[in-house]
């Protein structure tokens, strides 16, 4: 079998059993954290359905992995955004429709890949759903997500579907130790949601000490000894930055109740000392929204909206 990263075995074995038993349902969803390497599994999956004399894996020599090889295989269709960031058209889905209906030219399995299936507009969603009702025969479609709530229920409710658990972090941190040049912060892989690719990616990044930075910042705003301007400009330049301090405050809240743990952020005491259980509470609520907001609407001001989430983070700590 191809080598997968080891948090990947079991739910692939799962599939392995479901494809030997004709289980797999022609219409299935991988919801998936990012940085957990889910292309991987989606990779080998593929590879496996198209060939044309699967047992249990891929050949590797017949003519459909030969075509799968060489990204030519005209029974195998990815569909994604045209450019990084923009949706999928009903456009897309529409041609996607008809190739569904169409014959299997290799007399073979018509797979179908659409990531990540949020991208999906609502109309594109909405083409969608009939042919997810009524596939094709030896037509499967694998929509793969970061975000199932990001989809319409009408489309989740059609999918069989597939939780790609976060590793727990004694796994993370044995792969780390092989794979990553120097020491990991402990807290690391927490901040990064457990994923080890992103763990990894962070630590290589030199990101540990930008948050280290960020941390102290939002330390010395809280004791009213900061530079509020400056910390909102440095959080908007940093993508992730409003995610680390959602980890810092959270960590900070289970720190009023004693709690203690290696994974926590190194300034979460620090900040629980110094804040109110009540406050940290309501600016976590507060964090939580705004990171929603962003997302759902790119042309908002950030840096005044971090800033007045800062300005009444400091009158509850002062309050």
């Amino acid at each position: 079998m191809d080598k997968l990263y080891p948090w990947l075995t079991q739910l692939w074995q799962e599939w392995q059993t479901s494809l030997e038993a004709g289980r797999f349902s022609n219409a299935s969803m991988l919801i998936a954290e990012p940085g957990l390497g889910s292309e991987q599994l989606v990779d080998l999956f593929s590879r496996v359905v198209m060939c044309s004399n699967y047992d249990n894996e891929a050949c590797g020599f017949c003519h459909s992995c030969q075509l799968m090889k060489s990204g030519s295989h005209p029974d195998f269709h990815i569909v994604k955004p045209e450019k990084e960031g923009k949706a999928i058209t009903v456009e897309q889905i529409r041609h996607c429709n008809r190739q569904a209906q169409e014959s299997s030219q290799l007399a073979g399995t018509r797979l179908f890949i659409i990531e990540p299936a949020e991208a999906m507009n609502e109309s594109a969603a909405n083409a969608l759903l009939k042919t997810l009702e009524e596939p094709s025969g030896r037509c499967m479609f694998l929509l793969v997500t970061h975000r199932a709530n990001g989809l319409l229920p009408t489309i989740t409710s059609r999918c069989q579907q597939w939780h790609l658990a976060s590793p727990d972090s004694k796994t993370v941190t044995d792969w780390l130790s092989i794979e990553a040049k120097g020491e990991i912060p402990v807290y690391a892989a927490h901040l990064n949601r457990n994923a080890p690719l992103s763990t990894l990616e962070f630590v290589e990044a030199g990101k540990t000490d930008v948050y280290l930075t960020l941390e102290a910042q939002l330390l010395d705003w809280v004791k009213g000894q900061g530079d509020a301007l400056k910390l909102a400009k440095d959080i908007v330049a940093e993508p992730d930055a409003l995610h680390w301090l959602w980890y810092l405050l959270t960590d900070a809240q289970k720190s009023h109740f004693g709690l203690d743990m290696a994974s926590f952020l190194p300034g979460s005491k620090p900040l629980a000392a110094s804040v109110e259980y009540v406050a940290l509470y309501q600016q976590t609520e507060s964090l939580g929204h705004l990171i929603e907001q962003l997302r759902e609407h790119s042309g908002l001001n950030g840096e005044l909206l971090i800033l007045d989430w800062l300005f009444k983070f400091n009158e509850e700590t002062c309050s």
